[in-house]
This record gives structure tokens, C-alpha cells and sequence, in this order.
């Protein structure tokens, strides 16, 4: 299975796991799984694309479109970040483009990082949140 996930009801955070080859129905149907569930609303994610070996989309509009519904699907309050590990070139640059169209969106309200290491996002995710007493996120 190219993707699979853990979620840690402890720490409020979903582990999301790529491996092999991602398709287009591959990312849509996780998106519309994971955001069905209710008991992960405001969770953090944290997405490892480091066994990703290939991303198989039709066109880069898919990407538009992923980051579309994703923002569709945002909850409200509390909105739990989103984090992006990808080691690899295009895992990297596909990440980026979703997190810049993503941004463009109105509506969408939970902040993205996108690294190429575990260790820079989960420093990332130590941050505190935009919003909060500890001031904006750069």
C-alpha cells in the first residue's frame, strides 16, 4: 500500500507514510479518508514522502486540485498544521507547489511546512503557532 498512517491520539498528530509509487487516486482517496474522520479534526500531520520512490499525477493541475479540497475539507478551529517530509527533488518541489497554491486559497486555515529532513519539521512543529502568544511563524 503506498500510504499508510498512524494516528497518536496522545499527541494529536497523524503519521503518514509513503512508499513506492504514488498515484492520483493514491493522494485523493487518503485526503478524503483521513479528513472523514472526526476524531482527528485540529490533529497535526505529518506526511514522509522518504520512501516515495515515484508520484504519477495527469497533470500538475491535480496538484491544484489536491490542495483545493484539502482546504475545503479544513476544520474551523482548532487547525492542526500540516508538515511535509521530502528528502527527494520532485517528492520536495511538488510539496512546495501545493503548499504555495494552497496558501492562495481562501478558507484554507492550517499552516504548511514542507523539509527535507525529520528533524527540521519536527522542529517546525515545535514552534509556536501562528496567532499564539509566541508570535508568528516565519
Amino acid at each position: 500500500m503506498p500510504i499508510s498512517y498512524t494516528v497518536d491520539h496522545e499527541h494529536r498528530r497523524v503519521h503518514v507514510k509513503g512508499a513506492g509509487v504514488f498515484t492520483d487516486d493514491d493522494v485523493f482517496g487518503y485526503q478524503r479518508e483521513i479528513m472523514a474522520r472526526e476524531d482527528v479534526l485540529g490533529y497535526d500531520e505529518l506526511v514522509d514522502m522518504t520512501n516515495v520512490i515515484r508520484i504519477e499525477l495527469p497533470s500538475f493541475e491535480r496538484v491544484k486540485d489536491l490542495a483545493k479540497l484539502s482546504a475545503e475539507m479544513d476544520p474551523r478551529h482548532p487547525p492542526g498544521r500540516f508538515v511535509i517530509v521530502a528528502p527527494g527533488d520532485v517528492p520536495f518541489m511538488l510539496g512546495r507547489l501545493y503548499k504555495g497554491i494552497r496558501a492562495m486559497i481562501p478558507g484554507a486555515t492550517r499552516e504548511l511546512g514542507v523539509f527535507r529532513t525529520h528533524e527540521e519539521a519536527e522542529e517546525w512543529l515545535r514552534r509556536p503557532r501562528a496567532g499564539s502568544d509566541g508570535g508568528e511563524i516565519g
